[in-house]
């Protein structure tokens, strides 16, 4: 009788996702000859060959394939069985991985992991900050069990099966100058079509925010955006607009209150805006996320954002 380790079946539907042997070993921290010899004791255990040589590379063999689909399941059920006798108990314990772009980390999850372990000291939360497609291998994997993500008007994400996306805030983008610039001098709501001559800053390439931003400036502005500067940090886009090296836009969660340096002005004629939202995989969660969770929708209602229905 075959009997088959939720472990190995691990790294098997690691390598199915990521393709290589050292970037199984780089998501679960292994060397890649441990990885390499689990999988091979895997073979000799069910019996099969489930890898074959393709280039300087292997890849799966029919049987691999096959069972890399009942390894999903298997390991789907081990988590829900984990999470149902967790739930039996009453003290909340386990370990929550959770992760997210700058601001939610900062002014969501921090605060939600200090209220949770508040509540329940023997819950162990690790953020990560992470963007939602740096996040999405491994939560879909179960390496990382939360991620609070974001949405721009006209730039909606994909929903990948497996995984809900459930809305947690939201709140308008603005217009962000330094102080001096002409245009926050005179006060008022800001056109887009009269940021066209500027230097703009925005996350990282790939990004919805870099999206959401060179799309309002196509479609309100009719020009494309002069994007020289990029960082998923929004203290740096900040210092560049201090210096009047950029403008951008930003949404009030990435911003200090009451800085004097720069200037925060509705966009003329419209309302964009950003949508936060918790993605996590589908199915019970163990009780330890759920009190997470919990925490994080308590803390984004107390943060001036508007809440979603």
């Amino acid at each position: 009788m075959v009997v088959l380790d939720l472990r190995r079946l691990r790294f098997l539907r690691e390598f199915a996702e990521r393709g290589t042997l050292g970037a199984v070993a780089t998501a679960l921290g292994y060397s890649p000859s441990a990885v390499s010899q689990q999988l091979a004791l895997l073979e000799k255990e069910v019996g099969a060959r489930l890898f074959e040589k393709a280039g300087r590379g292997v890849r799966l063999t029919d049987a691999g394939r096959l069972l890399v689909r009942h390894a999903r399941l298997l390991l789907a059920a081990a988590e829900t069985a984990t999470a149902d006798l967790a739930a039996l108990g009453d003290d909340v314990r386990g370990t929550v991985r959770a992760g997210g772009l700058q601001s939610a980390a900062r002014r969501i999850l921090v605060p939600a992991l200090a209220r949770v372990t508040a509540a329940h000291p023997r819950v162990r939360v690790e953020i990560d900050e992470l963007e939602l497609e740096q996040a999405l291998p491994g939560l879909r994997l179960g390496a990382v069990d939360v991620v609070v993500s974001d949405e721009y008007d006209g730039h909606p994400r994909p929903r990948p099966a497996g995984l809900t996306f459930a809305p947690l805030h939201e709140e308008p983008l603005k217009v962000v100058l330094a102080a001096g610039h002409p245009l926050a001098r005179a006060g008022g709501p800001v056109a887009i079509a009269a940021l066209r001559d500027e230097p703009w800053a925005t996350s990282d390439e790939g990004t919805g925010h870099q999206a959401a931003v060179i799309g309002t400036c196509r479609s309100l502005g009719g020009y494309e955006p002069d994007v020289r500067h990029r960082s998923n940090d929004a203290d740096v886009q900040l210092e560049l607009i201090r210096i009047g090296a950029a403008v951008a836009l930003l949404p009030p969660l990435a911003m200090p209150a009451n800085d004097p340096t720069v200037a925060v002005r509705d966009i003329a004629g419209t309302r964009l805006m950003r949508r936060l939202m918790v993605v996590t995989r589908d199915g019970p969660p163990a009780p330890a996320l759920t009190a997470f969770l919990a925490a994080l929708t308590d803390v984004a209602a107390e943060i001036g954002a508007e809440p979603l229905h």
